[in-house]
């Protein structure tokens, strides 16, 4: 006699219950003792009516007073932030295991030590937005730049995580900006040290490493890579310097590659499009690919070579 469909579903989630005891690193059923992935988005989220008081508009609470909604946002950040640091202290490598009631303090201790960074993270963030108008003459405001633009999303949410980072948290600041990754297609990991006036014009497809090192008034565009020469060595090279430094007023144009932990692009250079870079560059210097030609072939089959003279001003076009 033929099962119906009842039993031999109930067979297969009895048997996919079973495999979950296989002890695989992907296995985790007990949900509430890990940091939660949706909460730390709303928490992104939330930090970005506080880094931009009146720029964006809360549902949640209906007060006249603009900041005393402020100031209960950031009790409920607080709040939240608290609760999925204190989640996530159980997953630091560096740190022994720790009481629920030790993690409790440092957990408050961080996020007391987060929000008085804070007017420190918002004057960064003000001269990213400085940086921003000044770089892009398509920009029309202060207020179409904080609204719209990826790039100054991603940088703000890295600026944010930055200090999360350097706080020791695990987990959560790579969340928050893997969010901004997901939303704008800009890689910036938390743990990179970079500078003020930091513009980012586009966006898609950029990726800041972990240990890259960018100094002041830095412009980066679309494609642009700023990563490791291998990483072959895997977890061996978890906290040694994989990855370029970036001195001070350096641009890098769309789709150039700069890889190496000893890699360093001197102050003032400028990195045109497409090229590769794996050693050091000294300041002063504009780095160009060798001109190309270009192929054209008419309607009646006849070939033109043409190369492609290269302008004084070659760089700004992308």
């Amino acid at each position: 006699m033929a099962r119906n469909e009842k039993e031999e579903i109930n067979d297969l989630v009895e048997r996919l219950l079973s495999d979950y005891d296989g002890g695989r690193n992907i296995d985790a059923t007990d949900v509430f003792n890990k940091p939660d992935r949706k909460e730390v988005i709303d928490i992104v989220d939330d930090l970005f009516f506080v880094v931009y008081p009146g720029y964006f508009k809360d549902h949640t609470y209906k007060i006249y007073n603009p900041k005393n909604g402020i100031a209960l946002m950031i009790e409920d950040i607080f709040y939240h932030l608290n609760k999925q640091i204190m989640l996530a202290l159980d997953f630091c490598k560096t740190r022994e295991p720790m009481s629920e009631e030790d993690r409790k303090k440092e957990s408050y201790r961080i996020c007391r030590a987060f929000f008085e960074k804070m007017p420190a993270i918002r004057e960064c963030v003000e001269t990213d937005l400085l940086a921003t108008l000044d770089g892009d003459p398509a920009a029309s405001s202060y207020e179409e730049i904080i609204l719209a633009y990826p790039g100054l999303i991603a940088i703000t949410t890295y600026r944010l995580a930055h200090e999360l980072y350097l706080l020791n948290v695990p987990v959560i600041p790579r969340l928050m900006t893997e969010y901004a990754h997901s939303r704008t297609g800009i890689d910036i990991h938390p743990g990179a040290t970079i500078g003020r006036y930091f513009f980012i014009d586009h966006g898609t497809g950029i990726v800041v490493g972990e240990t890259s090192v960018i100094g002041d008034n830095v412009k980066i565009y679309q494609g642009v890579t700023i990563g490791a020469l291998s990483t072959r060595g895997g977890q061996k090279l978890s906290g040694k310097k994989r990855h370029p430094t970036i001195e001070d007023n350096v641009v890098i144009y769309a789709g150039a590659s700069i890889l190496g932990g000893e890699t360093v692009i001197g102050k003032n250079s400028v990195i045109g499009g497409n090229t590769f870079i794996t050693s050091s560059v000294p300041a002063d210097t504009r780095v160009s690919i060798k001109n190309p030609e270009m192929e054209y072939y008419s309607a009646n089959k006849k070939h033109v070579k043409e190369e492609i003279k290269q302008s004084e001003d070659w760089f700004y076009i992308i």
